[in-house]
């Protein structure tokens, strides 16, 4: 849906005992709307990079949420559980991620202010993060790991539409690459932080460490209350901002072609990427020996600190050239990182190799909510949507570690990556040809 602008036309009155012909107070008026323009994007530019608040929430979030990925099955095995327990356990969590995706949107759509919303989800993955390393049994990791699930789904929306409620239109795709980069610093950082924990004071401290970030999380989201009273930005106008708009309890916003493509689009990417670097990390841990582990965490980390880099640039390219140029450039450097992996052995290259993720991360990361935000910031259903690509999202990367592990032991490595490359060139193509150009034409 294209926004109505009401450009600036005010202009200063005419020097006294000066006449001004028609064509000169047009003439005015233009150069004064023009003016009225820069000055208003300059001020959305400074929106995107004046919200410290906002940078150190997506680090910290990021900090904490690191806590919950190999470090588990670590944790978990070095006090006695079983293989099968432990897969159990992290089933229940994806289970519980995937179900909790659109729920986790509306509740964040009906609740009055996204903040709180936020905070409630910090303290819940806080508190789940405190019973894993307090209480390792079987009831109550799962528990904590249902409990994680249904807030982190409820936190990646919030962030988003605290940052729509903030931001001019004109600035949000360089403040979604501001919050990506922070999100990748802070990932970076914490497995750094949390693996020295690991190895030197024990794997529960990672947890106990983990749960201790929820609070610099909380206190730089306190920095953000003027959320509660901001209104939804659906323009780069200089009229008032528009109230929110109520939801349309109908949920016809599930037909807009936009958002089932990019649905589509999101899901091939994730079953093409998701398994990509653990299909690749098996065969360097047979050729790299004692250094596998020094390989996979330069493949991890190294991504993520091009991420971080990037990002910003991803976000003002999407506000200067279109949505669907950035994310063609994003999806199609994912087929030429599976085809150079299966063709490369030597584990120095694969590090390489791997930091094209950082590109794809980059677009994708900033491209999902503001192609979101495009389609859905008018229906009042915004995180409800994010849900609804997320559910996407979580399906492709489920099927893909699935389908991509019995493709490796029939087949090889090899292949395995081989097909998720040509996945992949499929996620590029469906752009290609049927992913429309979402941007709003009147922010040019």
């Amino acid at each position: 849906m294209i926004t109505a602008i009401s450009w600036p036309t005010a202009w200063g009155p005419p020097l006294p005992g000066k006449a001004v012909s028609p064509q000169s107070r047009d003439g005015n008026r233009v150069a004064m709307s023009l003016l009225g323009v820069g000055n208003e994007r300059r001020s959305g530019v400074m929106a995107a990079r004046g919200l410290p608040g906002l940078d150190w929430l997506n680090f910290f979030v990021a900090n904490f949420q690191t806590g919950f990925g190999p470090f588990i099955s670590v944790y978990l095995t070095n006090v006695g559980w079983t293989q099968g327990a432990i897969g159990a356990a992290l089933s229940t969590g994806t289970i519980a991620s995937m179900v909790s995706q659109v729920p986790a949107g509306a509740l964040v759509d009906a609740m009055r202010s996204k903040r709180m919303a936020a905070a409630a989800a910090i303290a819940a993955i806080g508190a789940s993060a405190l019973a894993i390393a307090l209480w390792p049994n079987f009831l109550a990791i799962t528990a904590a790991e249902a409990l994680h699930s249904f807030a982190s789904a409820v936190l990646g929306p919030a962030i988003a539409a605290i940052t729509l409620l903030l931001v001019d239109a004109s600035a949000l795709g360089e403040r979604l690459g501001r919050n990506a980069r922070y999100a990748a610093i802070g990932n970076a950082m914490a497995a750094g932080l949390m693996g020295a924990c690991a190895s030197y004071l024990g794997d529960r401290t990672v947890f106990l460490f983990a749960a201790a970030l929820a609070v610099p999380a909380l206190a730089a989201l306190e920095t953000l209350r003027k959320t509660d009273r901001a209104p939804v930005r659906l323009s780069r106008t200089a009229s008032p901002p528009v109230q929110a708009p109520r939801a349309d309890p109908s949920w016809r916003f599930l037909t807009d072609r936009r958002l089932v493509v990019f649905a589509a689009c999101a899901a091939l990417f994730h079953l093409a990427n998701a398994a990509m670097l653990p299909v690749a990390a098996a065969a360097v841990t047979k050729r790299a020996g004692s250094q596998a582990g020094l390989v996979i965490a330069a493949c991890i980390v190294g991504p993520q600190l091009i991420t971080a880099l990037l990002s910003p640039w991803a976000g003002r390219a999407a506000q200067a050239w279109g949505r669907r140029p950035v994310l063609l450039l994003g999806f199609s450097s994912l087929p030429l990182r599976g085809i150079l992996l299966a063709c490369v052995a030597d584990p120095c290259l694969i590090i390489a190799i791997q930091l094209f993720d950082g590109f794809s991360a980059a677009a994708f990361g900033v491209l999902f909510p503001l192609i979101v935000a495009d389609v859905a910031r008018e229906t009042g259903h915004y995180t409800t949507s994010l849900g609804l690509v997320g559910l996407a999202i979580g399906f492709g990367a489920t099927v893909s570690t699935t389908l991509a592990g019995l493709v490796a032991d029939h087949l090889g490595v090899s292949i395995a990556l081989l097909s998720l490359a040509a996945v992949g060139i499929c996620a590029a193509v469906l752009v290609w040809t049927l992913m429309p150009e979402t941007k709003v034409v009147a922010e040019e």
